[in-house]
């Protein structure tokens, strides 16, 4: 008989080893427009799934909320094109991800539909924005490594967490948000990003002492990405966001962790110059 938990870890590998062929195959092997392709089908597919974080039952309202992000992510292109528009937006979405580590800190039963709704348009929409203007950093494909390097930071972090929490986890994170979630795992998980940060500033020749502390505030915002999803499955009663890719769950429990990330990463890049 299958051990269930080993089961479960080898769907999590296959899983997680053909989303990243796919994703070096649209990064390296695809132009530019299919990353941007790939990008908006995700979020707006991840929109779907946090529309049942809303508690919506009918079909149509949760098609109006995907409508609702589809429609703003031109808008926001829009009002990026500039780099005055793109800070305003940036440190928008930074102050939101803030705004969540309060709301998970000290008030996580306090969740409405309404804000349930208004956290998923200020979680998918600057990351998305984010992942679109790294990868059209010139000269390419520098801007698909910046999409790779962001994605990997993250994901790092996210299975660093798991192994060192399933390993030596005693203190829970926030057990009122995710029991699951312990100190120990976030230790090790940032232990370990933190040597792709080092490597990712020998690559992209970005010096050392301020990128590493840039990629371990990222790797904490991908924390708060995460735990906003996970308060936001408890209220709507759900352990998964979707069944999309197996030992993982849907799109959001896929990305949750990337909507923390990857505008305070882009934002980061801005204010240190490495992006006009």
């Amino acid at each position: 008989m299958r051990d269930p938990v080993n089961e479960s870890l080898r769907k999590r590998v296959i899983t997680a080893v053909v989303l990243a062929v796919a994703l070096l195959a649209v990064l390296f092997w695809l132009p530019a427009a299919a990353t941007v392709v790939v990008l908006t089908a995700l979020v707006l597919m991840g929109a779907w799934e946090w529309s049942a974080f809303l508690r919506l039952a009918a079909a149509p309202q949760r098609v109006a909320y995907v409508a609702l992000v589809a429609l703003l992510l031109p808008a926001v292109w829009l009002i990026t094109a500039t780099p005055e528009g793109r800070n305003v937006v940036l440190s928008a979405a930074v102050l939101w991800w803030l705004g969540a580590l309060g709301w998970i800190v000290f008030a996580p039963r306090s969740v409405t539909a309404w804000s349930a709704g208004l956290a998923g348009v200020l979680a998918l929409v600057p990351a998305w924005l984010a992942l679109v203007r790294l990868r059209e950093i010139e000269p390419q494909p520098r801007g698909a490594q910046w999409v790779l390097f962001a994605l990997l930071l993250v994901w790092v972090a996210d299975s660093g967490a798991f192994f060192f929490g399933r390993r030596y986890g005693r203190v829970r994170l926030a057990p009122d948000v995710s029991p699951g979630k312990t100190w120990e795992g976030v230790l090790g998980g940032v232990a370990v990003s933190a040597l792709v940060a080092v490597g990712g500033s020998v690559w992209f020749g970005v010096p050392l002492p301020v990128f590493v502390p840039l990629c371990l505030a990222v790797v904490g915002f991908s924390i708060v990405g995460d735990l906003t999803e996970s308060l936001l499955k408890r209220f709507a009663g759900l352990k998964d966001s979707g069944t999309l890719f197996p030992g993982h769950g849907g799109v959001m429990d896929r990305i949750d962790s990337v909507t923390g990330a990857a505008p305070v990463l882009f934002f980061g890049l801005a204010l240190l110059g490495v992006v006009a």
